[in-house]
Formats: structure tokens, C-alpha cells, sequence
């Protein structure tokens, strides 16, 4: 493999830009986005960088995820109540099965890897 095919976070990457589905959608209008830098040919790994402004949503994690938070930051919040802020420089795994919440109160900027068995 040639070194042309090292992908590099942002470069020429699309930009997917959309809101978390009416059903999951808790508070706000959390405007988010993706740019979605890598997509193994089996479709399983993914990487790249999210971002969303202020909001709340539920989420049920089927894959495990990567997180290293670039800027502002994130609460998640288990099923249980527990709350755990995520700041910029936190670096932490979300793994499958995981079910819960996920708030921004300004706005939020990660460096995801996903993995999907």
C-alpha cells in the first residue's frame, strides 16, 4: 500500500450535517455534524470528527466508540442517572450495549473511532 492512502482527519472530507430523530430528541435542536474521514471496505470501522451544538438526546450505543473531545464539552448520563462530563483532552470508550443520554450545553468537537462486530 502507497502512502497516498494514509487518511489524514479533514482532508477532503464531506461535511453530513443533521439533527438526532424526533423519537431520541430530549431537548433543543442540536444541529450536528460529521466528517466522516475513513470507512473500512467492510463497512465495520469508522473514523473521523462530530460536532453539535447545544441539545439533549437519548442514544443506544450497538457499536464501540473511540472519544477524544477537542473542544467545549458533552454529559452522559446513564439510564441509572449517573452523569459523567466529558471535557476537552478526555479520551474515553462508550462501549456497545451502552444506553443512556447525551447532552451538549454549548457546543462539542470529537475525534471518534467506531467499531461495529
Amino acid at each position: 500500500m502507497k502512502l497516498s492512502n494514509i487518511q489524514f482527519l479533514g482532508e477532503n472530507v464531506e461535511k453530513e450535517s443533521y439533527l438526532p430523530s424526533e423519537d431520541k430528541l430530549l431537548s433543543g435542536q442540536p444541529q450536528q455534524n460529521l466528517w466522516n474521514n475513513y470507512s473500512s471496505s467492510d463497512d465495520k470501522f469508522h473514523c473521523g470528527v462530530w460536532d453539535s451544538k447545544a441539545g439533549r438526546w437519548k442514544v443506544s450505543y450497538t457499536e464501540h466508540e473511540f472519544c477524544h473531545i477537542l473542544e467545549g464539552s458533552s454529559v452522559i448520563i446513564d439510564l441509572d442517572g449517573n452523569e459523567r462530563t466529558v471535557e476537552a483532552g478526555d479520551q474515553f470508550v462508550v462501549p456497545a450495549g451502552f444506553e443512556g443520554e447525551w447532552q451538549v450545553d454549548e457546543y462539542c468537537k470529537k475525534v471518534y473511532v467506531v467499531y461495529e462486530a
